[in-house]
This record gives structure tokens, C-alpha cells and sequence, in this order.
């Protein structure tokens, strides 16, 4: 089963609450940003403008932009006043959208590293929580879910400039207890799709690769997760090499492409950007081997290491 990581009291969060007179949130979550723009495409569908829409619910203008910001939260109330005002009729999806307002910071396991690790590390985090379903392509790392505390060492110590020892210990940790969603008694259908490449780089040696390997041997058995490689032996590339993770919502418009850039990471949810990304995973499925003999491939890697 998944490493698990012990989490204690969070050591920074964000105690502003909804509404009220509450100041906006000075960075809103990836989650909290994307109920804001849910609303924005709503409206903006139903061809009503801001102030319109800031004058149904008792707002003003710049409330009103800062809800479809996510620097500010918004009642269930006001969601569905909102939804009846733009003719949307769409019941999942209001309901999902109500489920995100009810949410609050503070409550889950990565709250402790806010302050401490970059915002994003976190949105992913959230990003996995909530999905249900996930589907990755990795191209020249393991996924970060299953990534083992040796081998995610290596990979946040090679960095330019490398980060101070705290820091490094932290990521670590954050980084291999987002594999505690499968610990859930109804972990989410996992489909990981690995090239090749990525299981012979070296990173922190071979005894890390070796090990990090092993592990890989056992996420293949975990009930909920289905690992395939792509091998060399197959000369297309699909997507220029493309890595990315496809995160599944309640409803098809709370889908969710997340993508590590050298310049951070990235969210993407239009519609043309995620059927782009559903071609790019099946794609990828097309070319990868069965899990069997994906569980051979790594396995005889491993004994070359």
C-alpha cells in the first residue's frame, strides 16, 4: 500500500472566511479560482454583464469580480440565485459548484506546508483529493504520486538553486504523502502511463533508482492503479513528449489538466485545451505495453540497475 506520511496540526492557514466583510483573498487556491471562473463562463454564456449579475445577488461591481477571481467566496444561496438568473438548468453541475463553496482552508492535510511551499505544490494536492479519476503521462520522471522520500530527494536536491535543508525536508513530505488518496476506502481509478526514458534515469544513483523501481512494482499492484510503459522500442513520440496529469471532476466541466513547466505549474480547463489532452493520454495508451508486460519491463530494469 501507498507510503504514508503523518501529518500533523497545520502550521499556517489562511483563517479568512467567506463573505462578510472580509477582506479578498490575496491568492486564491487553483480550486477557489476555478468556481470563480465556472461562474464567469455561466454568465458569460447567458450574455449578462458584471453589474447585472453583482445586482441580482445584492452586490456591488467589484464584489462581484472578485468572486469570479476566487478572492472571494460566495454562498450556495447565491450560486443558485446566480444559476436561475443565467437560465443554466445544468443540476450536476450547480451541485458541484455548491460542494466547492462549501469548502474551506484549513481542513486538509497539505495546510500545513502553506507558507512554506510554493502555492501550486498545494493546488496539486487539492487537484488529486478531489478528482475522480486520474490519468498521467510521464515522460523523463516518475509521477510525483509515486515518487519514493529517496528518489523525490534527488529530483527537488538537483534544482538551481538547490533549497535550504528545510525546505528540501518539506517538499519531500509533501510530495510522497499526496499517495495517501489511495488509502481511501474508495481510492480514485488511477491510469499511469510511463515512457521508457523515465524509468532508466539514474536520479540519486542506482540504489535510489533501484528502490524507486521496487516501488513502482508495488503501485502496480494497488487496486485502483493500472501502470503501463511506453518502451524505446517504439519510435513515436506522442505530443512532443508531453507529460501531464488529467484529473477527472463530479462532471465533465470541472475537468482538470495539470502541467509542470521550468516555469512552474500550470491548470488548464477550456474545453479545447482538455480534448487536446484527452487525445494526448489515449495516444499514449495506444502505444503503451499491457500491465503485465509493463510489470516485466520494469522488473527486468530494475536487475540491469
Amino acid at each position: 500500500m501507498p507510503q504514508h506520511t503523518h501529518v500533523d496540526r497545520p502550521v499556517a492557514v489562511d483563517v479568512l472566511m467567506t463573505g462578510g466583510t472580509m477582506p479578498p483573498r490575496e491568492v486564491p487556491t487553483a480550486r477557489e479560482a476555478r468556481l470563480g471562473a465556472e461562474l464567469r463562463k455561466l454568465r458569460e454564456r447567458a450574455g449578462k454583464a458584471a453589474h447585472e449579475a453583482a445586482a441580482h445577488i445584492g452586490t456591488d461591481r467589484a464584489k462581484m469580480s472578485n468572486i469570479e477571481s476566487g478572492r472571494r467566496g460566495i454562498s450556495e444561496e447565491r450560486i443558485r440565485r446566480l444559476a436561475h438568473f443565467y437560465l443554466c438548468d445544468d443540476e450536476p453541475l450547480i451541485d458541484s459548484l455548491c460542494a466547492i463553496a462549501h469548502e474551506h482552508r484549513g481542513k486538509q492535510w497539505w495546510e500545513r506546508y502553506r507558507g512554506v511551499l510554493p502555492p501550486g505544490s498545494l493546488d496539486v494536492s487539492e487537484l488529486e483529493h478531489h478528482a475522480v479519476r486520474l490519468s498521467t503521462v510521464s515522460m523523463l520522471l516518475v509521477p510525483g504520486l509515486f515518487q519514493t522520500p529517496g528518489y523525490a530527494r534527488a529530483i527537488f536536491g538537483s534544482a538551481i538553486p538547490r533549497p535550504r535543508d528545510a525546505e528540501l525536508d518539506a517538499r519531500v513530505e509533501h510530495r510522497v504523502a499526496r499517495s495517501q488518496i489511495f488509502q481511501r476506502p474508495n481510492p480514485p481509478p488511477c491510469e499511469v502511463i510511463i515512457h521508457e526514458a523515465a524509468l532508466r534515469m539514474r536520479y540519486g544513483g542506482r540504489g535510489v533508482a533501484r528502490a524507486q523501481l521496487e516501488h513502482l512494482l508495488d503501485v502496480a499492484d494497488w487496486p485502483s492503479v493500472t501502470l503501463r510503459v511506453i518502451p524505446f522500442a517504439l519510435e513515436e513520440v506522442p505530443g512532443h513528449g508531453q507529460s501531464m496529469l488529467y484529473a477527472e471532476g463530479p462532471v465533465p466541466q470541472l475537468d482538470t489538466v495539470q502541467l509542470d513547466t521550468p516555469f512552474g505549474g500550470a491548470f488548464l480547463h477550456t474545453e479545447p485545451e482538455l480534448h487536446k489532452y484527452r487525445r494526448l493520454f489515449g495516444a499514449s495508451s495506444d502505444l503503451a505495453l499491457g500491465p503485465e508486460e509493463s510489470r516485466q519491463l520494469v522488473r527486468y530494469i530494475a536487475r540491469e540497475m
